[in-house]
């Protein structure tokens, strides 16, 4: 057994009980929305925000490839808990490619980094309404963001502004004065990612705390293909859960047609091919997951910025983008056909898999995905990179 394999099965063994715990109550929390800070509060315990992190500065020092692994292990626990920390994975890794001991101790301490950087109506990346203006040594932030997925778990706060024309990154502390966060994401699916609105009133920013230029702007960043593939964790995770929790169904049915092929519907072929369609889905899923996150290690490791293993990485997680899609919506939506009527009801709570990844799969729409993958490959246009992550510029500021 390789080294790598060796401590993904070793972390995998970890943070298994920790992930069981979690599952159990995941249809609970949805029905009676009670938000996700226990579970929270247990990942920050167990350090699983610092997977990243160098183990000499406290953390597991997994690859990309590793965490990417347990991120879809979390999200067959808990579909909501790796979305509402996306912002945090790429936050690392801007910290990991900067060299910024500071915050890799901090988040080795258990810190999150939560999100706050898309704007209702047209406050799009280059039309950001939010402000910084200058008080003193240092500076106000004022204005509203929406999708603040994570925020109100987090430690701390992402966002972005305009700043004399430039585009920045500002972290401010979740609990600061000003802040205030509201839990009205009202989709039909992933209910618990506090992905709502996220408001700034005269909120006090130094200027350690203000990212370098560049922030949001466009042009080639690891960053787009690796948001994009904690979705399709996400996804996949998701595959995971609706397999275990249909094969466990099936397992305790006694009741089935007249017209079946068996008495038990475990023993029937037809639902045993619909069992096995959603093993296939999963399966499938998580190997296209792992294997950009295999272009995302290569991209890193060289510094982050070679444009060739740039270009590989984000035409994988497009391309990826469309095979897991179609996988996962498919099964969480045939999955209905190993039962009658009855596998419909509310207290299974199964239409929640197809509502959850339909949710998620509507971010970041497919059919722009694959226009864009398409003129690539046809006239070598130029890939959609979405916003650059920016790194901490003290002298900037």
């Amino acid at each position: 057994m390789s080294t790598a394999t060796s401590v993904t099965h070793d972390l995998k063994q970890y943070f298994r009980p920790l992930f069981s715990e979690i599952a159990a109550g995941a249809f609970e929390r949805e029905k009676d929305h009670r938000l996700l800070h226990k579970e929270v509060d247990l990942l920050r315990d167990a350090k699983f925000g610092a997977l990243r992190v160098p183990r000499e500065l406290g953390g597991f020092g997994v690859s990309v490839r590793q965490l990417f692994d347990l991120l879809i292990d979390l999200a067959a626990a808990e579909s909501n808990l790796p979305q509402a920390l996306r912002v945090h994975w790429t936050f690392v890794e801007d910290q990991l490619l900067s060299h910024d001991r500071d915050w890799l101790n901090r988040i080795a301490e258990g810190a999150l980094v939560g999100n706050a950087i898309t704007e209702p109506g047209i406050g799009a990346a280059d039309r950001y309404q939010t402000k910084l203006t200058r008080r003193g040594e240092g500076w106000l932030l004022n204005g509203t963001k929406y999708y603040s997925t994570g925020s109100l778990y987090a430690d701390h706060i992402l966002t972005a502004v305009d700043l004399d024309g430039e585009r920045v990154g500002v972290l401010v502390d979740a609990n600061q004065n000003g802040v205030e966060q509201r839990d009205d994401w009202d989709g039909f699916g992933q209910r618990l990612t506090v992905s709502g609105t996220a408001s700034f009133t005269d909120v006090d920013v130094a200027p350690s705390r203000i990212l370098g230029p560049g922030y949001g702007s466009p042009g080639r960043t690891y960053s787009t293909a690796y948001l994009q593939l904690v979705q399709l964790a996400v996804l996949a995770g998701i595959a995971q859960r609706a397999q275990d929790d249909t094969a466990e169904w099936v397992r305790q049915r006694t009741r089935t047609f007249t017209h079946a092929s068996a008495d038990l519907p475990r023993h029937d072929p037809l639902v045993q091919q619909v069992i096995g369609k959603l093993a296939a889905a999963s399966f499938g899923a998580r190997a296209a997951v792992l294997s950009v996150a295999d272009e995302l290690d290569a991209v890193l490791a060289s510094g982050g910025d070679d444009a060739e293993l740039l270009d590989r990485a984000e035409a994988a997680a497009a391309s990826a983008q469309s095979v897991v899609i179609d996988l996962v919506l498919t099964a969480t939506s045939q999955l209905f056909e190993v039962g009658g009527a009855s596998i419909t009801s509310s207290a299974l709570a199964l239409d929640r898999h197809w509502r959850n990844a339909r949710t998620v799969a509507a971010h970041n729409p497919l059919v722009y995905k694959q226009q864009a993958v398409g003129a690539h490959v046809l006239n070598g246009d130029p890939l959609p990179y979405a916003w650059s992550a920016g790194r901490f510029d003290r002298s900037s500021t």
